[in-house]
């Protein structure tokens, strides 16, 4: 395992972990359609409890997402986070009402009211997915940032990175191409979770109510999608030079990176396919409930490909546009040969922690949620 190596090694696995989180915000995007799917308090049980048995999944691999960044590539961590704190406060602020939300909305006592936390899941489902989305958008528009490396030999401002305006993140939010990644992330979201109550719940209206929101989510889901992708692809990209470490602006560098790498376009392609399998499927049988399963994977084949577009083949991942030279690559904002040879023994066990969360999440959805098992449980979101 040399250096090289070790740096693509943990570009992908952070990539498979943005891909999963972008599967798991189904939960955000459930939440998103409590009022539409859920006409009734008894209906609206139903799907926040589906959903309470997975918000710890997506927000355990936020945190993990989160934590393998930092560690692997913390040049990154100190610049994005750092410097785009506003945005990642944001964010962040988001999940933590959810996590609040779930464990309170129910409990006695509950003094502001469950329409209170219910209100919070709503700002944690459009609010989280799209601020995540504009986020990793960045990784495709860039930011105004520096980095003088000089400053670590400075006692009086040892700071790396340096943001290059007041707005702290918060400018990314505006930006176009951040908004239709964002949005297309949303609408997706919304899909996946129609098609987890098809998949977990045994009742009739909300089954049809989701079939319907499948429908409603699919036709601005593929305008941005594609409007974004094809952005992407004719627009220009940051590429390095491995010997000099140079970094140069290259028209239609991702066009490049998938034509030049054609096992990624695969993944891209077949992620995409399945996407529109799962979703199309789903929506022309009405007794086909496994379009989540489908979906979701073509989601992660999808997401993992964009992810690692913005990082191989010698790629700026988090481009610069205060200073090219600036611009953060697997190879200058890692972690040294050493942590990341730590590290990958570590990923050994990542196998024993997916299978775990196999077996629990078939545990938990070994039954369908009913309207029976609400009003006779004793435990509820």
């Amino acid at each position: 395992m040399d250096y090289l190596f070790l740096q693509h090694f943990w570009w992908f696995i952070i990539s498979l972990l943005g891909a999963l989180l972008v599967f798991l915000l189904f939960v955000q995007g459930g939440q998103t359609l409590l009022y539409q799917v859920g006409k009734n308090d008894l209906e609206q049980k139903i799907l926040l409890n589906t959903l309470g048995r997975k918000w710890e999944f997506t927000y355990t691999t936020l945190v993990t997402f989160g934590g393998a960044f930092f560690a692997a590539f913390p040049l990154f961590y100190a610049t994005s986070f750092g410097g785009a704190y506003w945005l990642w406060m944001i964010i962040l602020l988001c999940f933590t009402l959810q996590a609040v939300s779930y464990e309170f909305r129910m409990k006695k006592g509950n003094f502001l009211g469950k329409r209170v936390y219910e209100a919070f899941l709503l700002i944690n489902g459009f609010g989280g997915i799209i601020l995540l989305g504009v986020a990793v958008g960045g990784f495709f528009s860039g930011s105004e940032f520096l980095v003088n490396r000089d400053n670590l030999t400075n006692p009086l401002q040892p700071t790396i990175s340096s943001w290059g305006n007041s707005l702290h993140g918060l400018e990314t939010i505006v930006k176009p191409m951040n908004l239709l990644l964002g949005l297309s992330i949303l609408f997706l979201a919304r899909i996946q979770a129609a098609l987890y109550f098809i998949n977990s719940i045994d009742h009739k209206r909300i089954l049809a109510r989701s079939r319907r929101q499948i429908l409603y989510n699919f036709v601005p889901f593929l305008l941005f999608f594609i409007v974004f992708l094809v952005w992407v692809l004719v627009s220009e990209g940051y590429a390095v030079d491995v010997n000099t470490g140079e970094i140069s602006l290259i028209k239609g560098k991702y066009w490049l990176n998938l034509t030049e790498q054609i096992w990624l376009l695969a993944v891209l392609l077949i992620g995409v396919a399945l996407v529109l399998y799962g979703s199309v499927r789903s929506l022309i049988q009405q007794h086909f409930k496994k379009g989540i399963w489908y979906t979701g994977a073509g989601t992660i084949f999808t997401a993992l490909a964009l992810f690692l577009m913005t990082g191989f083949n010698n790629t700026a991942f988090y481009p610069s546009l205060s200073d090219p030279q600036s611009s953060l690559t697997i190879y200058n904002a890692s972690s040294s040969a050493f942590t990341l040879k730590v590290m990958a023994y570590a990923s050994l066990l990542i196998p024993i922690v997916a299978t775990y969360i196999f077996f629990a999440w078939r545990s938990l959805n070994r039954k369908p949620i009913d309207a029976d098992e609400m009003q006779s449980s004793e435990h509820s979101y």
